[in-house]
């Protein structure tokens, strides 16, 4: 594994979503997509999931953490429990899976020669 230390141990409990520079208004479309797939966690939970957009690349990371209290300032350590990993929106559809015409809302095309590379998200 690559986490040193090895792992904190693994929390049920429903993690807060923290979304990171989804600015643009397509951005903001995927950035409530993500947020819609976790249920709404209670205000005590210690379950962190990030979505971080840089590039349109979207890095995916899971933290715990814990508060440690102290004399004149409270401590908060950050643990990263996995898994991680880096996606690219390749399509957006309006319907649901089981519809065959469904309009697409966004498609990724990487191979459109353009002057300049424009960010989407």
């Amino acid at each position: 594994h690559d986490l040193e230390g090895g792992s904190a141990p693994m929390s049920e409990a429903y993690p807060h979503v923290v979304l990171n520079n989804f600015e643009t208004t397509l951005g903001r479309r995927v950035g409530n997509i993500l947020k819609c797939l976790f249920p709404i966690p209670k205000p005590d939970t210690r379950r962190i999931v990030t979505f971080s957009n840089d590039d349109d690349h979207i890095s995916f990371r899971h933290h715990v953490y814990s508060k440690e209290n102290g004399n004149t300032t409270d401590k908060v350590t950050l643990f990263e429990v996995g898994p991680r990993f880096e996606m690219r929106l390749y399509q957006i559809k309006l319907g649901t899976l089981e519809m065959k015409d469904a309009e697409t809302e966004y498609v990724l095309r990487p191979y459109m020669n353009t002057a300049n590379k424009t960010t989407v998200l």
